[in-house]
């Protein structure tokens, strides 16, 4: 009978637990690169990322480095 109660409490436990235990951010990055082609000299360009959390769990950039 113990053994049983223990089971069952372990089991519950595990399906309350088991949703914050899997949960993560998860980076969608469609355009990884940007091709400008031809720019002259002294132009000035702008492009624009797009990046989407498609996980379940808050996504922070912490640093960006172009390059």
């Amino acid at each position: 009978m113990k053994k049983s109660i223990y089971a069952l409490l372990f089991v519950g436990m595990v399906a309350f637990l088991a949703p914050t235990l899997t949960s993560a951010p998860l980076l969608n990055l469609p355009e990884k690169e940007f091709d400008f082609g031809y720019v002259p000299q002294n132009s000035k360009v702008t492009h624009v990322f797009w990046l989407f959390n498609n996980g379940d769990d808050t996504l922070k950039i912490k640093k960006v480095v172009p390059g």
